[in-house]
């Protein structure tokens, strides 16, 4: 973090990155200084509800962050910066977004937690578009409009006010992660699905709570030591939930994803909802997993936008891919049987061990569908499409690939996960049937 002495003062010339939060209520001029070298501008945290109208003078700003501020507008001057990319407005209290406020190289923006009632006709002009975060606002609709952004990769429209799923956005050519729990056509959805699968609820006083094993935006993981009625004291895990929305939807519908989702041998096993208790935090009791399981890879990073980081020199072995692609889409395919949406489905979200036994986690972008409807069907070939890209980058990093057949016929169906239309795609069924045909196979050479 910089300070804005040091700005002043000119300690920051050549900088190109800037973060400031001073609770600072208007925007210091001297960041101009920066404009031959600046690219990456961080304001989050501060008091400013409005930008300066010549911000176009940062020529070479690609990425602005205005997180947790007061602005109750997206500022106008945002659509002249012609070298931005990503925009972050989280948690302010924007109710407008202007037409012009859209830039015209726009791949990435971010408007959670917000008041937004509307989102512009002009966004269907961001023909870059690839990711789109608008969850905990007050969207009543989509415009249709934004089919035009053929880009479109990562959708998050949870906690909102939509009546239905607007039928377009089913045959978006590149949707692959999309996230829309905590909405009127959904909550009701979500209630059936639970009480189809409940879960009784574990006693607290049974819990002595112990170390933090992790956390993320919707809670934190304890290790956790169950003492059931005349069973041997167990080692848990337990999740306490913050109960605030996230950049992908409410909590609540995480921990409602998480017990609907049953029991699966590629699903981290859930003992059941912590009894609700006055001042707790919510909270579910899980296995505790076994220490030599390993996350796959990092979240996107702002140059990779929705695409997973793996390590440098990162690679699998034939028979570790073929074991991380059946588990993950045999969890996949688990949950669409249960109407459950992961939404996320990526790498940084498979925990896998060193023979590429894996376990799919995080169901904080989960939504609840009716898997025998129509748009049912289209849901799940939209996650088959996430699917194929975790395949494209498995395949990247296998070094036998080009020299195991078996490979080959894996990439095909990468392929297939890929295409444009997606009616086309497999769906994840027949995916996971084709995964054990294939890992079935004696490894022969392509040559």
């Amino acid at each position: 973090m910089h300070t804005l002495a040091q700005l002043e003062r000119g300690d920051l010339a050549g900088t190109t990155r800037l973060d400031l939060s001073e609770q600072l209520e208007t925007f210091p001029r001297a960041i101009f200084d920066l404009a031959d070298s600046l690219e990456i501008l961080n304001l989050s945290g501060n008091q400013l509800s409005s930008l300066p109208d010549d911000l176009s003078r940062l020529h070479k700003l690609r990425i602005l962050f205005c997180s947790d501020n007061p602005f109750t507008e997206l500022p106008a001057s945002i659509g002249h910066c012609a070298s931005l990319e990503m925009v972050g407005f989280k948690a302010n209290r924007i109710r407008h977004v202007p037409a012009e406020a859209l830039p015209p190289r726009l791949r990435w923006l971010i408007l959670t937690d917000n008041q937004l009632a509307a989102v512009p006709d002009e966004i269907g002009r961001c023909e870059r578009l690839q990711k789109l975060m608008l969850a905990g606002n007050q969207l009543a609709a989509l415009p249709e409009s934004l089919a035009r952004c053929r880009q479109l990769e990562l959708l998050r429209i949870a906690a909102n006010q939509l009546p239905a799923l607007p039928q377009w956005l089913l045959s978006m050519p590149r949707l692959s992660w999309l996230a829309f729990a905590g909405n009127p056509f959904s909550d009701a959805l979500e209630s059936q699905t639970l009480a189809q699968h409940p879960l009784p609820p574990v006693d607290r006083r049974q819990i002595m709570f112990g170390d933090v094993l992790g956390q993320g935006a919707s809670g934190v993981v304890h290790r956790a030591d169950w003492q059931a009625p005349g069973q041997p004291s167990r080692a848990m895990a337990a999740k306490l939930f913050k109960g605030s929305l996230t950049s992908d939807g409410l909590p609540h519908s995480e921990m409602a994803a998480c017990i609907a989702a049953g029991e699966h041998p590629n699903l981290i096993g859930i003992a059941g909802p912590l009894a609700e208790h006055t001042d707790a935090l919510p909270g579910l009791l899980m296995e505790l997993i076994d220490p030599s399981y390993r996350v796959l890879a990092d979240p996107p990073s702002l140059a990779s936008c929705t695409r997973d980081c793996y390590a440098p020199g990162q690679h699998f072995s034939a028979e570790q891919l073929l074991r991380i692609a059946t588990g993950a889409a045999s969890a996949t395919s688990h949950l669409h049987t249960r109407g459950i949406l992961h939404g996320d489905l990526y790498a940084h979200n498979l925990l896998v061990d060193s023979r590429g036994q894996t376990l799919l986690s995080d169901f904080g972008a989960a939504s609840f569908f009716d898997p025998e409807t129509t748009a049912g069907q289209a849901l799940r070939r939209i996650e088959a499409r996430a699917f194929g890209c975790l395949l494209e980058e498995l395949l990247d990093r296998c070094d036998a690939y080009g020299q195991d057949e078996r490979l080959t016929t894996l990439a095909t169906l990468q392929r297939q996960c890929m295409q444009e239309n997606p009616s086309h795609r497999p769906d994840f069924d027949q995916m996971v049937e084709q995964l054990q045909q294939i890992t079935a196979q004696q490894s022969v050479s392509a040559g």
